[in-house]
């Protein structure tokens, strides 16, 4: 099952992709996982070698990817390492995803209960963005990039407008002194802030449906690197405005800066509501990218038809979405998620295109 000529998006399509399956819970949440690794209001600068971390990542598994034009990873993998272990790491890439999506469509069900539907039960909120996804992925890989086109720019323009209006309780003296505890306390948090970066790994079939896949790795650069610049203004501004310590004890601590301030004579003078609204957005589109990538992955492995597979996985991926019993058990399982991401694309990517290269030059 190769794409079909009609399932082509652009270098511009890829990056917004990549961009939104990057955001998402992340930015929610980052700022306290990280300071809770880093003890420090240095944090900014381990999100960065995060980031950039995340781009070398990036670029390998694009130029893994670029090596096969037009088949995706669950099809070269078995070019690479034979028929039957590259079907296994098909589906272990297919098991991330589906993972991802029970994890993601939770997230969304927990952030909206935490300020909207307090009392309505969890399955109420799941099944209709659930249903929702399945009918925009149906439609294939167009339909997704265009919607993903849309949502881009409202998340970042109205995020960015609400982050800067905290200027008026931002203090610089709360991210003072730089480096005072030395660069170990920062390397320490490197890995939690690098988890935040998942989404890249995407681009594992992505490559295969751009029109122009020889401009994959500038692609894959400016979906990291949008992501990366808005994860830095983010952990600055949060610790800037509530402390590195009051930002530990906070559950989401980017909606709680949003929710410390007012602004009067404006449209909306309380902006959460509409934060929240565009976050919801942003991890809906996470979920029907990895509920797409999944049922790619299981139509290319057993060579069936993509859309009861698209069908089949919803009451998977909804019994993912309720195993956690509570906040802290959706935390875990996030991390949990990310970790397996670490083994899977940032090493085994890079494994395989080494493979890849010493099979074609061998005689």
């Amino acid at each position: 099952m190769l794409p079909h000529p009609k399932d082509q998006i652009t270098t511009s399509q890829a990056a917004s992709i990549v961009i939104n399956a990057i955001l998402g819970t992340g930015i929610l949440t980052l700022p306290r996982a990280s300071v809770d690794k880093v003890q420090t209001p240095d944090v900014w600068i381990t999100v960065l070698i995060g980031g950039l971390l995340a781009i070398l990542a990036g670029i390998v598994i694009v130029k893994l990817g670029q090596q096969f034009p037009k088949k995706t990873f669950y099809l070269y993998s078995q070019d690479i390492v034979g028929k039957w272990v590259g079907r296994f790491l098909g589906l272990l890439v297919t098991g991330y995803f589906i993972a991802t999506s029970g994890f993601q469509i939770r997230s969304l069900t927990e952030v909206t209960k935490f300020l909207l539907l307090e009392e309505t039960p969890n399955w109420a909120i799941i099944l209709p963005f659930m249903l929702v996804g399945l009918y925009l992925i149906i439609g294939g890989i167009n339909p997704i990039a265009r919607h993903f086109d849309i949502i881009l720019p409202i998340t970042v323009v109205l995020f960015l407008l609400a982050i800067f209006l905290s200027f008026k309780i931002f203090e610089f003296e709360n991210l003072r002194p730089v480096l005072g505890a030395g660069v170990i306390p920062v390397l320490k948090g490197v890995k939690t802030t690098a988890l935040s970066f998942t989404g890249p790994e995407v681009m594992l079939f992505l490559v295969a449906f751009m029109r122009e896949p020889n401009k994959a790795v500038k692609a894959v650069i400016v979906g990291i690197t949008i992501p990366l610049i808005l994860y830095i203004i983010t952990v600055i501004m949060v610790i800037g405005a509530l402390t590195a310590d009051e930002v530990v004890t906070r559950t989401w601590p980017t909606l709680d800066l949003i929710r410390s301030f007012e602004i009067s004579g404006l449209i909306f003078e309380r902006f959460e509501s509409l934060i929240l609204a565009i976050w919801i957005m942003q991890m809906f589109t996470i979920y029907t990218i990895a509920h797409y990538g999944a049922a790619l992955g299981l139509a290319q492995i057993f060579k069936k038809n993509i859309h009861p597979i698209m069908v089949g996985l919803v009451p998977v991926i909804y019994l993912i979405s309720v195993i956690p019993k509570n906040l802290n058990d959706v935390f875990k399982l996030g991390d949990d998620i990310g970790n397996a991401a670490l083994l899977l694309f940032g090493v085994m990517p890079l494994l395989l295109l080494i493979i890849a290269k010493w099979v074609r030059r061998a005689p």
